[in-house]
């Protein structure tokens, strides 16, 4: 059996809860009203579109209120609108995507400042998502920056080029460039530039006739290397190349023939060196051939005696014959000496 209370008691009861559920929603609606009351009345004075609703649903997205509310504020005060993209939505898309909302905005409204930029709301978060710093890249388009090439942090103090009369220039140059918003995604960095301008100066410097051409027109330079459009794919725009400093250097020419005729004299002596190495092996192989003959022709002297001997054995040769060969050998040195001993007083 359930227990009867009487009426009275069960109005109390229900009061109480009432009461209670009253309070709890009031002290819920004070911290609520408490906590973005602030952000709604800026938000409202200021005709930014953002009602306490809205703010409630920020909180529940994890994104900050006060970051989104400021950054509408300042774009409706420097007139932009919704019509351009820059809705409140996108503001917190674009801050749920990981996106510095109050530099876009910031850029945005430099760009609208200056007159000549075209940049809306679409194209800056994707800049600023690509993780380029957008607000930097619109104050470059606005005041163009200065790059020296080659960089300051090159080992390096000037770009090095020959002319074709062989001599040496150093080169420093200065870039001045403006950021391409059309091109800052995917487009090429600053140390593309100045490999690219580097790359001309020193092709310019070689096609040159002579050194004195380049120090008389320094500017043909400039003019050379602004027509290979060296900014195409980049992230940056060249609006002209100034020539710094020239000065004169080396005259590698003159070095490089004065390497290659102390080469060619090497390559000569060395040539020379191997024809008298190859002449003294021909004379010392000359020299062992005579050698080798002679000892052949004594070989073949020593034969001799052995043939008179069988020859006066067999008879085919006589006591006679043998002294008239004794004869004509006695007379055969005779002669050898007297020839000697003339050429000897001859040369005396």
């Amino acid at each position: 059996m359930f227990p009867i209370y009487p009426p009275l008691a069960l109005s109390s009861t229900f009061l109480i809860i009432i009461v209670v559920v009253i309070i709890i929603a009031a002290l819920v609606f004070l911290t609520i009203f408490a906590r973005y009351f602030r952000l709604w009345i800026q938000s409202y004075m200021t005709k930014a579109g953002i009602d306490l609703f809205d703010l409630i649903r920020m909180t529940f997205r994890k994104v900050n209120p006060s970051v989104i509310v400021r950054s509408k504020i300042m774009a409706v005060q420097a007139g932009l609108t919704d019509d351009e993209g820059l809705t409140t939505k996108g503001l917190e898309a674009h801050y749920m995507a990981g996106g510095n909302v109050p530099l876009v905005i910031r850029s945005m409204i430099a760009a609208r400042k200056a007159k000549i930029i075209n940049l809306d709301f679409k194209k800056a978060t994707a800049i600023d998502l690509a993780g380029r710093n957008i607000l930097e890249a619109v104050q470059t388009s606005v005041y163009p920056r200065v790059i020296d090439c080659p960089s300051k942090s090159s080992k390096k103090p000037s770009l090095d080029a020959v002319a074709k009369d062989g001599i040496q220039l150093k080169v420093k140059a200065r870039v001045t460039v403006r950021a391409n918003l059309d091109q800052l995604i995917g487009g090429a960095t600053e140390e593309t530039i100045v490999a690219r301008v580097g790359e001309g100066i020193v092709s310019a410097i070689g096609s040159a006739d002579t050194h004195a051409d380049v120090l008389e027109n320094p500017d043909r330079i400039s003019k050379a290397v602004l027509s290979r459009r060296l900014d195409s794919q980049t992230a940056f725009e060249i609006v002209s190349i100034d020539i710094a400093d020239i000065d004169v250097g080396d005259n590698i020419g003159a070095r490089l023939q004065a390497d290659k005729a102390e080469a060619d004299t090497r390559v000569a002596q060395a040539r020379a060196e191997g024809r008298r190495a190859k002449a003294v092996a021909t004379e010392q192989e000359n020299i062992a051939t005579i050698e080798q003959n002679r000892a052949t022709l004594v070989e073949a002297q020593a034969e001799v005696p052995k043939s008179m001997a069988e020859a006066f054995q067999s008879g085919r040769l006589g006591i006679l014959d043998y002294y008239k060969l004794q004869n004509v050998q006695a007379d055969t040195d005779m002669r050898e000496a007297i020839a000697g001993a003339g050429v000897k007083r001859t040369a005396g």
